[in-house]
């Protein structure tokens, strides 16, 4: 016995239900010619008017996307030629208000090229880098004391950089880990074509082609194989002395190291000598200077020494004298080097190596003083 009965009109509900289905699908394609038509036609005069449009036809709540939600309903052999139409008219829609939009910027750009009455000023001035206002101080001071420029190439011969300046074959600062290797020969280290590390390599050309007195001083760029951080970087800038001539002494270059100290720090700055060691010189030394922060009291920039290194120094090594081609029974001299973003680091209080590679426009802003 069954307790329910099939009602009669069940072919006709079923074929209801197929013939809305296809009008359903019918009327999804003539909305979507019809909204096809619109957006070929689409015109705006300003950014608000196609902020609207896009806003109509592209948004969550846009034609397009009411369009994608009633694409549920279409039935599933249909799915394929109506999803094909709605993709179609979601590019055209996306294509349109794109061209509006760069149409817009075109439009802009020429009219502020073509507008002949627009003042000239004010005009945005760039600034000079940080790094090139401490070199341009640093070689001015030893200009005033009879320094002339020298210069030399950044990929250098190993005999440049090291051999000539009395590097042992053995040294550390051949080492890949230290130094760049533009070129390595294994059997022969001194074809090593390399990124110089120092501008030492610069006093080195000087000297096998100029007989004293020399009086040099070499800026330029060098690099380092090092981990990049606010300390350190791969590459950085340095500014190197050189002085040749008869009966030149440590006295000598303990005077051009004082009168540098006050004129690029202030009359107030004391310096001091520590004994070192340098491959190139002999006697060695560093130079410190009384913290330009604190004024040699003791402050956490110092680490409460009152005391800041800032640069090597020392009397050419003889040998070095020799290989370049001049005679070390005749002549003596002195050589000094110095990192510039050392020097800037103290000058203007810049804690972060990084900050001078970057070329945020913000931070170079804070030098128009220096002018």
């Amino acid at each position: 016995m069954s307790f329910f009965t099939f009602p009669q009109n069940i072919p006709f509900i079923f074929a209801n239900f197929a013939d809305n289905k296809k009008n359903n699908n019918e009327s999804m394609l003539a909305k979507i010619e019809l909204l096809l038509q619109e957006i070929e036609g689409l015109q705006a005069s300003n950014a608000e008017e196609l902020e609207a449009l896009r806003i109509k036809y592209l948004s969550k709540k846009g034609a397009i996307n009411e369009l994608m939600a009633d694409f549920r309903n279409v039935p599933a052999e249909q799915k394929k030629e109506v999803g094909m139409k709605v993709n179609e008219l979601k590019n055209k829609a996306q294509e349109k208000i794109a061209a509006l939009k760069e149409a817009f910027a075109t439009q802009d750009n020429s009219a502020a090229e073509m507008d002949l009455t627009r003042t000239a000023y004010p005009v945005g001035l760039g600034t000079r880098h940080p790094l090139n206002i401490v070199k341009n101080e640093i070689i001015d001071i030893f200009h005033r004391l009879g320094f002339s420029i020298a210069d030399g190439p950044e990929i250098e011969d190993d005999w440049h950089v090291f051999s000539s300046m009395n590097f042992a074959e053995d040294h550390p600062a051949r080492d890949m880990q230290d130094t760049f290797f533009v070129e390595a020969n294994a059997e022969d280290v001194k074809k090593n074509v390399i990124l110089r590390t120092h501008t030492s390599s610069v006093q080195s050309r000087v000297m096998e082609n100029t007989q004293p007195p020399i009086r040099i001083i070499c800026p330029g760029r060098v690099y380092r194989n090092e981990a990049i951080s606010y300390r350190a970087h791969a590459f950085f800038h340095q500014v190197e002395a050189l002085y040749v001539d008869k009966n030149v002494s440590f006295t000598d270059l303990k005077q051009v190291l004082l009168l540098f100290a006050k004129e690029m720090f202030g009359e107030q700055t004391q310096i001091r000598l520590r004994p070192s060691y340098f491959p190139f010189t002999e006697p060695s030394a560093e130079m410190d200077i009384s913290c330009n922060i604190c004024g040699g009291k003791g402050c956490p920039f110092c680490k409460g020494t009152g005391w800041v290194e800032i640069l090597g120094c020392g009397m050419v090594d003889p040998n070095v004298l020799e290989l370049n081609g001049i005679n070390s029974k005749e002549y003596s001299g002195y050589a000094l080097g110095m990192g510039i973003e050392r020097i800037t680091n103290l000058k203007y209080r810049v804690n972060d190596l990084r900050l001078f590679s970057e070329n945020d426009t913000r931070f170079l802003k804070e030098f128009e003083a220096a002018n």
